[in-house]
């Protein structure tokens, strides 16, 4: 199984440098976990720059893999989490949904780096 954080999505739908990394995750979507947690702030990202439909597809492409629910167990694994590698609620949230289905967790937040279970990729930095 595979999760992909919010910068995976984000990084995949803007067609951005990793974005490659992120794609054979993305399509093996019998195989793909989607917290809601990332259809959230994956809306809120894309909102900003593109038109309504075109964030509703995009949208729509997440919730082809299986759609995960933040219920009251997964809130406490999440504070849990948080607690113990001091990552913020919505990135706990997401890596505590991975750990419990076993899943590899693909993200270019360096936040995530180092923990068990990451797949990191550095984010390129963009020239300004």
């Amino acid at each position: 199984m595979n999760l992909v954080d919010s910068s995976g999505w984000i990084e995949f739908f803007h067609a951005g440098p990793n974005g490659p990394v992120f794609k054979p995750v993305i399509e093996d979507r019998h195989h793909l976990l989607v917290p809601t947690i990332a259809l959230f702030e994956v809306h809120k990202v894309l909102s900003r720059r593109l038109p309504e439909d075109l964030v509703a597809r995009c949208l729509d492409v997440m919730r082809l893999g299986r759609v995960l629910d933040l219920t009251a167990s997964r809130a406490i694994a999440a504070s849990q989490a948080a607690s113990q590698h001091r990552l913020a609620m919505a990135d706990a949230a997401m890596y505590s949904m991975a750990m419990e289905f076993s899943a590899t967790f693909w993200t270019q937040d360096v936040d995530y780096q180092g923990l068990p279970g990451v797949q990191y990729c550095a984010k390129e930095r963009r020239a300004q």
